[in-house]
């Protein structure tokens, strides 16, 4: 069976990302770009580096479309798609476009409460 091995991101919406975003800086340290940050960590000596991204997105955005939710999770996997082919076999709403990125591969499906959820196999180093 295909598990999640950790959270890529946290995305969500705000009425001005760039405002929420120096206000994380200023009151946080949330240090990163114009789109959000990128967070190193390493849960466990044994295993690589991985990341979480963190970033707000414009109110309007479409990104999270079609669930009408003010937040998306990002889920690290290891087979993008073995991870979604369960997920079909199981019955979940699968998104059929898969999006390739210098940091991975990414896929997009629906829980049954209408969330919208990314799929993340990364690219080596991420």
């Amino acid at each position: 069976m295909e598990r999640v091995t950790g959270i890529g991101g946290v995305f969500f919406k705000a009425d001005d990302p760039a405002r929420l975003r120096a206000w994380y800086r200023e009151n946080l340290g949330i240090e990163g770009e114009d789109w959000g940050a990128f967070f190193q960590w390493r849960d466990d000596p044994r295993f690589a580096t991985g990341g979480t991204a963190w970033a707000p997105f414009p109110r309007d955005t479409t990104y999270f479309s079609p669930s009408q939710a003010s937040l998306m999770i990002n889920f690290r996997v290891g087979d993008l798609d073995a991870m979604l082919e369960q997920l079909r076999t199981r019955g979940a709403t699968v998104d059929e476009k898969i999006q390739v990125e210098p940091n991975g591969r990414f896929g997009w499906g629906m829980d049954p409460e209408g969330n919208r959820f990314e799929l993340w196999e990364p690219s080596e180093g991420y």
